[in-house]
């Protein structure tokens, strides 16, 4: 599972060479990443500060790393209130954990800390401890009331990162949408949701990177996927962060079910969702999963593409897509 604010996904946004003054850009850092947005506005309104709003309000309701956000008083018991926005979350992960089987997870909180993920910096992963908070792990063991969160055992701990940063692409996504903005493309740390056209007068395009380790983000396009209709657009891939201990790699990706970093022949996942928040959770969940459940679980979704890449028996990339993901890839 993604548990970094500042993860960078193999995802880059192909513009066009030159930006139209017509079209407004917003660009900056929040979450340990970077956001970028872009959209026609025939008033020519400027919403930097609206948006610096909600990205300060985010932070404040669902950052680990804020000691004075909602979900560090919830994990460390100084409460157990849940403001709107983080109760949103947790009802949409209630519904991505079921369909994934509990692949998706987000009381793995404990386990990010142990492993090193998390703002807790560690000399290597210890085994005993992490199969000792096993126990902890499972979505079965809160439930909402209110807007009160209860927790089985108080040691429970959530972490939200892996849905998120698409969360917040659908928040400012409908506030653009509310100041009858048509025509916008929202991104932030790779997570993306996009409407209407472009400045070409076409659909927006995005670009998948192939799952180099070592490569710059956009410097291997593997391919160009067409994006609009306010739909999501996620990648989650363990070929980038890790954690590196005593010469040995750990993938980002953690297994709800065993506690450990998951490791499988699924290199990249991408996924386009009715939102970004689900495409998010998806795209991690599938690198739980690996390959041919992720197969499996797009072919009875119909609102679900997804282009998975993977590595052959022979260590050879290879790639798989729906044929719904087909039909919005560029030749």
């Amino acid at each position: 599972m993604r548990h970094l604010w500042f993860i960078a996904l193999s995802v880059l946004i192909l513009a066009s060479c030159k930006t139209p003054k017509s079209y407004t850009k917003i660009e900056g850092f929040t979450q340990g990443t970077t956001y970028s947005i872009s959209y026609y506005d025939s008033l020519n309104r400027n919403f930097s500060p609206q948006i610096d709003s909600i990205l300060s309000r985010i932070d404040y309701s669902m950052s680990i790393y804020n000691n004075s956000s909602t979900i560090s008083k919830l994990n460390s018991n100084q409460s157990d209130s849940i403001d709107n926005l983080l109760k949103e979350v947790i009802l949409a992960s209630f519904d991505i954990y079921r369909q994934t089987d509990g692949a998706f997870d987000i009381t793995v909180g404990p386990i990010v800390r142990a492993i090193g993920f998390g703002p807790d910096k560690t000399d290597g992963i210890d085994s005993a401890k992490i199969k000792s908070l096993l126990p902890l792990i499972g979505m079965d063991k809160i439930r909402i009331e209110g807007n009160r969160l209860i927790k089985e055992d108080s040691s429970i701990q959530l972490d939200v990162n892996a849905i998120a940063q698409g969360f917040t692409v659908d928040v400012i996504g409908e506030f653009l949408e509310s100041k009858g903005i048509k025509n916008y493309l929202v991104e932030v740390g790779g997570e993306i949701t996009a409407r209407g056209i472009n400045t070409k007068g076409t659909e927006w395009v995005v670009g998948i990177d192939k799952p180099v380790e070592s490569a710059i983000p956009g410097e291997n396009i593997q391919a160009k996927v067409l994006l609009s209709n306010g739909y999501g657009l996620a990648t989650s891939g363990n070929y980038r962060k890790f954690i590196e201990v005593n010469g040995q790699k750990y993938a980002h990706t953690i297994n709800p079910k065993t506690g450990f970093p998951e490791l499988n022949d699924l290199l990249s996942a991408t996924v386009v969702a009715p939102t970004a928040a689900k495409a998010d959770a998806l795209a991690t969940a599938f690198m739980v999963k690996g390959l041919e459940w992720s197969k499996k679980f797009v072919a009875s979704n119909k609102n679900v593409d997804a282009y998975l890449v993977y590595s052959d028996s022979l260590g050879n990339y290879q790639s798989w897509m729906n044929k719904g993901m087909e039909k919005r890839i560029l030749p």
